[in-house]
């Protein structure tokens, strides 16, 4: 299978590098050209490409993108066949992104971003932070394999999209459609607290649309006025404290 990956940053190369250890042929790209990315694709056992030379012959394609960038794609991605799977992995937070009316009056993240594409996708591999995804992968049915959720309308690409997670390391929990995606954004339980299957099913049965975003804003103003550096584990307890009750 051909994997392009747009976006380069930690959650995108480190896609790159666990796919392309697994056996697909995988492409990376991103906004400044393949100059700018060719170390880091030639580490991950990838081919750095443009972002138009990404899209030629795709099986599947992944957007690791800020999130408001999700526009400048739309006309480029005009050229991807209906059937090739596209896989989100972006998430919103308004003191880094611009404020986004719908997204903000509860338009799902995904859907929103769906809409500025102009094609269905899939919501994977947000709820997870970079370090989650680069170390904590474990072997199919290993004890304690940590849970990634998995939305979208489409049952064929998210079932493709499933597949994937597994082989990243991750136990894949359908999350339902786009539209219930809320469940797995920013300040929900669902959302980068590690969490086997099982958990992770209460989890998003759990969530509180409501009260997610205030969670979200919350923890963020809390992580941004530490005095010190924040440990991986410091940020996942205190997304569990606030957000997740067992």
């Amino acid at each position: 299978m051909n994997v392009s990956i747009i976006g380069a940053g930690n959650i995108g190369a480190t896609l790159a590098t666990k796919l392309s250890a697994a056996g697909y042929t995988v492409k990376l790209a991103n906004s400044k050209g393949p100059e700018t990315i060719a170390d880091i694709a030639r580490k991950a056992g990838a081919t750095a490409v443009t972002r138009e030379d990404a899209l030629k012959d795709a099986d599947l394609v992944i957007l690791s993108i800020p999130f408001t960038a999700h526009s400048s794609l739309a006309g480029l991605l005009n050229s991807l066949p209906d059937t090739v799977p596209v896989i989100d992995t972006s998430n919103y937070y308004p003191f880094r992104d611009e404020s986004i009316e719908e997204v903000e009056n509860g338009m799902p993240e995904s859907v929103w971003a769906s809409a500025q594409l102009g094609r269905p996708v899939i919501k994977a591999w947000n709820a997870v932070l970079a370090k989650t995804l680069a170390d904590k992968g474990l072997p199919e049915n290993a004890p304690d394999r940590i849970a990634v959720p998995v939305s979208g309308d489409d049952e064929r690409a998210k079932r493709v999209a499933m597949v994937l997670v597994n082989e990243t390391g991750f136990d894949a929990v359908d999350a339902g459609s786009l539209s219930e995606s809320w469940r797995q954004q920013p300040g929900t339980p669902a959302y980068c607290t590690e969490l086997s299957a099982a958990e992770l099913k209460a989890a998003l049965m759990a969530a509180d649309k409501k009260q997610a975003p205030l969670n979200r804003d919350a923890l963020m103003q809390e992580f941004m006025s530490a005095d010190e550096p924040l440990t991986h584990e410091h940020i996942v307890a205190r997304n569990r404290a606030v957000t997740y009750r067992d």
